[in-house]
């Protein structure tokens, strides 16, 4: 563990220095996300100026709902997303030989060779947000709550993770799949509302297929006291289940590549 730990941090290292050498996409990160939370907040207001609740949340349970939507964004777009498009790459022109020669987990190296750092700057917009709704609510936050938010933003974070590499796994089998990028974009947009206001096929669909629920809707749950224990245990449950899953298609796919070596 500790030799996976150095090489994490060394990977991590060199791809910040790499990114250090273009701030001025930090300011543009900063707008984006200033724009995109900016419209998103708009919506909410228009939402809540014909009602009082959006399928028994507030407006300010809402807020923290879309706090931890931005922040699992930021954990896409700054690790996991250029990640898996790395992957993509590497498939496609069959240079992913140069990972799976090297002595260290394929899967491992595969999910840690790229961060956008500035990209990042929406975990803390995430974060500010979260804050800023808890304060509006003013009910005060249970040290229990504070505690499972953080297990279920860290299971939510696993899920997508592994939703991204069970999808991306398929470039084994199409090559090109550089649309998988809009198609998740697309779906994830879903996630900005909690999965209970969606109709019980959809909800279904964006717990089990795509994980919002575990992604967002959980962890969001957990500070506004929605979340019960057996619901966190269900997600520990479906997040252990789901890497497996993941690990088993990687391995499988791996046996499908044919690389620039063969």
């Amino acid at each position: 563990m500790a030799t996976r730990d150095r090489l994490a941090m060394t990977y991590l290292r060199v791809a910040a220095l790499n990114e250090l050498q273009y701030r001025v996409n930090f300011f543009l990160s900063i707008v984006q996300s200033l724009v995109a939370v900016g419209t998103a907040l708009v919506v909410l207001a228009l939402v809540f100026s014909h009602t009082d609740s959006l399928g028994g949340w507030s407006s300010d349970e809402l807020l923290v709902v879309m706090g931890v939507y931005v922040l699992i964004g930021g954990v896409i777009r700054s690790i996991i997303q250029p990640n898996m498009q790395q992957l993509m790459e590497d498939v496609e022109e069959g240079t992913l030989d140069y990972v799976l020669t090297k002595p260290a987990d394929a899967q491992l190296l595969v999910s840690i060779r790229r961060f956008g750092l500035w990209q990042a700057v929406d975990v803390l917009v995430g974060l500010l947000l979260v804050g800023i709704a808890l304060i509006r609510l003013d009910t005060g936050v249970a040290v229990w709550s504070v505690l499972a938010f953080v297990l279920a933003l860290v299971l939510g974070g696993l899920d997508v993770y592994c939703f991204w590499l069970l999808l991306t796994s398929s470039a084994f089998v199409l090559t090109r799949v550089n649309f998988l990028v809009e198609l998740f974009d697309g779906m994830y947009q879903a996630g900005r509302w909690p999965v209970t206001i969606y109709p019980g096929w959809l909800r279904i669909g964006f717990t089990f297929l795509v994980p919002l629920a575990f992604a967002v809707t959980v962890p969001a749950s957990a500070l506004t006291g929605r979340l019960s224990g057996w619901l966190l245990l269900g997600a520990v449950v479906f997040t252990a289940v789901l890497f497996a899953l993941t690990r088993y298609v990687w391995s499988r796919s791996l046996r499908r590549y044919s690389g620039a070596s063969a």
